[in-house]
């Protein structure tokens, strides 16, 4: 199993960071190819940021109330089954 970070995504050209809001899922849970994991806020909009595929977040690499630049790591997480690298 591949352990990868998952990165504050692009959310428009002149947005730049973003608010950690709310974690949707803890350490340790199991989810979902495009569940959220959790909830931000910008100047512009409030979203959610999906796992990117099914797997276990392994850690979160920010706090709620973090701002938080686009590109940054927000969490690593642990891709389920496959041979990815």
């Amino acid at each position: 199993m591949a352990i990868i970070e998952i990165l504050l995504p692009k959310m428009g050209e002149s947005v730049a960071e973003a608010t950690i809001t709310k974690f949707v899922v803890n350490t340790g849970e199991q989810t979902e190819a495009d569940e959220p994991l959790v909830e931000i806020a910008t100047d512009k909009v409030d979203s959610e940021v999906p796992a990117p595929e099914d797997g276990t977040l392994i850690e979160w690499l920010v706090g709620e109330g973090d701002v938080v630049a686009v590109g940054q790591a927000i969490a690593r997480f642990e891709v389920a089954g496959g041979d990815q690298s």
